[in-house]
């Protein structure tokens, strides 16, 4: 592990240079401080030698995902992280992330700035300029739906969204359902690609047709509904999944506003299982994702990392919360099986 003699020794200045600038001293130019931070990045310098008899530092980083309220996305993430985290002896802070921050600073030098040794990373999407500093970055981090290949210092976890989305598929199919559709925010997130291949896949997998034209994306959900459930509902479409719930949720309103009936007419199936599921009208059938789980996995996940433990990828099962918004198809005399009636 590099020290702070070593840093100095390479730039020729002083030990004490080297300390000013890694501590954000103010009488030390803004130049030099890059230099000797990048230097110290580079020969993959550590605080944590120095500060061993301290509380070590991780931090939760978050990009567009709302977090600070219990209805929202990101909360459990942040509580089921701290339930393992500080416990632990570790001080955690939620910081939110934008693209200008990351442009500015790079990964490895943001978290030695701020005494990080590690992160818990929610929100990202494939075009963030981090997403490249990780794939070289030495500080151990953890990735929510998000995939680095072949660095030892980067992790993976989520739920098994293959798993997900048969559950969802062999449930429509169980009901009659022969047709059925996919609606999905852009495709410029790497989980949004996960589910859309995992859809294609678990409709090949139940013998029913897997045509391209049956799923559409947009990056807004307004645009999505507008654009791509008319043409759903026009092809025929008896049920439709969506990539989360939000989209789900507008979907049976604009289904309803058309004057379909939902799940008599067409049904509806979420993903993510977010508190209004069970609230909306119908209730909403959706993919269960346990997020305060996923939060206590990041903390195992970059705990292995930091004591020498490679972890690649972990998934948690996914489970199908039937709930009124699917039904059996239309005009067929499918059983549900899960209850017991028949149409």
């Amino acid at each position: 592990m590099a020290t702070i003699q070593d840093i100095a020794d390479k730039l020729g200045v002083s030990k004490g240079t080297v300390s000013k600038a890694i501590n954000n001293a103010p009488d030390i130019s803004e130049t030099l401080r890059k230099t000797v931070l990048d230097t110290a990045v580079e020969m993959g310098y550590t605080r944590l030698r120095r500060q061993k008899n301290d509380a070590k530092r991780f931090c939760i980083l978050i990009e567009n995902m709302e977090y600070e309220e219990p209805h929202q996305f990101g909360y459990d993430f942040v509580i089921g992280f701290r339930q393992m985290a500080e416990p632990a002896g570790y001080v955690v802070n939620v910081v939110p992330v934008t693209a200008k921050l990351q442009k500015k600073t790079p990964y490895d030098v943001f978290m030695l700035q701020n005494d990080y040794a590690g992160a818990f990373v929610l929100g990202f999407s494939l075009n963030d300029p981090w997403m490249e500093d990780f794939k070289t970055s030495h500080t151990p981090t953890v990735l929510y739906d998000n995939y680095i290949p072949a660095n030892p210092f980067i992790a993976s976890i989520g739920i098994d969204n293959n798993e997900g989305m048969a559950l969802a598929v062999s449930h429509l199919k169980k009901l009659g359902h022969r047709k059925i559709g996919y609606l999905s925010s852009a495709l410029g997130a790497y989980i949004m690609q996960v589910r859309h291949k995992a859809f294609f896949h678990a409709l090949k997998q139940n013998g029913l047709k897997a045509d391209p034209d049956y799923a559409g994306a947009s990056y807004y959900v307004t645009q999505c509904i507008e654009k791509h459930l008319p043409r759903l509902l026009n092809m025929g479409m008896t049920a439709i999944i969506c990539s989360h719930d939000q989209i789900a949720n507008a979907a049976m309103v604009q289904c309803q506003q058309l004057g379909y009936r939902v799940p008599g007419d067409i049904s509806i199936i979420g993903f993510d299982d977010l508190p209004l599921c069970a609230y909306t009208s119908p209730p909403l059938t959706t993919i269960r994702q346990d997020r305060i789980e996923l939060g206590k996995c990041g903390f195992y996940a970059i705990d292995s990392i930091m004591n020498k433990v490679s972890i690649g990828t972990i998934y948690l099962h996914a489970q199908l919360i039937e709930r009124n918004s699917t039904g059996p198809a239309p005009h067929s005399p499918a059983e549900d099986e899960s209850s017991g009636f028949s149409r």
